[in-house]
């Protein structure tokens, strides 16, 4: 800023501090227009009033009024209007350049309102829709809580009836068999067991269906799979750790599914291998068998193998499942899992699934 004679010291250290405070008007909201507003009043007391020093000011008191500072905004503006107008009382023009002034203060406090107040409604829209969003989320689960109650009540009122008759009506001739003392035919025993079988997995399933919350573990399907004359290995390697309740489930599904499509196709003389790999990054699953699947022959997917797929799909995981060049199904999952792997308050706790199928091309 030019005057008259030069530039005085005191005029350009105003000048330099005026516009270097305004610099920090976002880490010290009420001090930055303060110190630039009582800099450039200084100046214009102290040399010949110019309209270019309200520049500093016009962006101190816009500021001011964006943060809700309303009151510092309009005293800002008074005090310098009223150093300009006092600054060169007689001077010609003083008093039209002071009302001019004064109109681009006043449309700097009320620019600075309409930013705060547009970034406010701004805000609120995004909270509204993320509420609408919590709320649609919300109702979502709600129905589908709904929806598994309801058929939770169907297979307890429909498969229970009917499968407890069945189980009820092998016991019956099991025990008329023995209180005769004749031989008990094998089909007759494996229809009693398969029957309790059915029943004990049918009420784990209601349980799923009711409480959305799964119960067992995939050495707890080992246990059931070698008692049931399947020979399965486990294997587990790399750090075993809590996981969250949906990779949790997914595990547990699959290797179900892939536990009863082995004891389904591959024979009762197969050997099946479970291997769980827990990673830093992701949780590695795989179940293969030496049966007499041909690589020749891809298998079609059924219910099972389908649900499978979609459940790792949900989860970003990829599955592969299909027969070995050696011969053999392998089903082999890799699930992705977070930073540090664990959900806070997760549990180790998994459930029951449907199981899958390998139908003939």
């Amino acid at each position: 800023m030019a005057y008259e004679g030069g530039v005085a010291p005191l005029d350009f250290a105003l000048t330099a501090t005026g516009c270097l405070a305004l610099a920090g008007h976002r880490a010290a909201p009420r001090v930055a227009p303060a110190v630039t507003t009582a800099c450039m009043t200084g100046l214009v007391l102290h040399a010949e009033p110019s309209t270019t020093a309200a520049f500093p000011v016009l962006g101190a008191v816009h500021a001011a009024a964006h943060q809700g500072h309303r009151l510092l905004a309009a005293a800002a503006s008074a005090v310098f209007l009223a150093g300009f107008l006092g600054g060169s009382p007689g001077a010609d023009g003083i008093v039209e350049r002071t009302v001019l002034l004064a109109g681009w203060f006043v449309c700097a406090v009320a620019t600075g309102i309409a930013g705060r107040t547009w970034q406010a409604y701004l805000r609120q829209s995004e909270e509204r829709a993320l509420e609408a969003e919590r709320t649609r989320e919300e109702a979502a689960l709600r129905r589908a809580g709904e929806e598994r109650l309801r058929i939770a009540r169907e297979l307890h009122d429909s498969l229970t009836h009917s499968i407890s008759i069945v189980k009820l009506q092998a016991g019956v001739a099991v025990h008329l068999a023995r209180k005769r003392g004749e031989e008990i035919p094998p089909a007759l025993l494996a229809i009693q067991e398969a029957s309790g079988e059915a029943m004990r997995e049918l009420r784990a399933t209601l349980d799923v269906l009711r409480t959305d919350e799964p119960t067992g573990s995939p050495a707890l399907l080992v246990e059931r799979a070698r008692a049931a004359g399947l020979a399965v290995e486990l294997t587990v390697t790399g750090r075993e750790r809590p996981l969250t309740p949906a990779l949790d489930r997914a595990a547990y599904r699959i290797v179900q599914e892939a536990l009863t499509n082995a004891a389904r196709h591959a024979g009762g003389s197969a050997r099946v291998g479970v291997r769980i790999g827990y990673g830093e990054r992701e949780l590695g699953i795989r179940v293969e068998d030496d049966g007499p699947a041909d690589p020749k022959r891809p298998p079609r997917e059924g219910t099972g193998l389908t649900g499978m797929r979609e459940r790792v799909t949900a989860l970003g995981g990829t599955l592969r499942a299909g027969p070995r060049k050696d011969g053999g199904f392998e089903v082999r999952a890799e699930l992705p899992v977070g930073t540090d792997g664990v959900a806070d308050g997760a549990t180790a706790t998994i459930g029951t699934a449907v199981t899958a199928e390998r139908e003939p091309a």
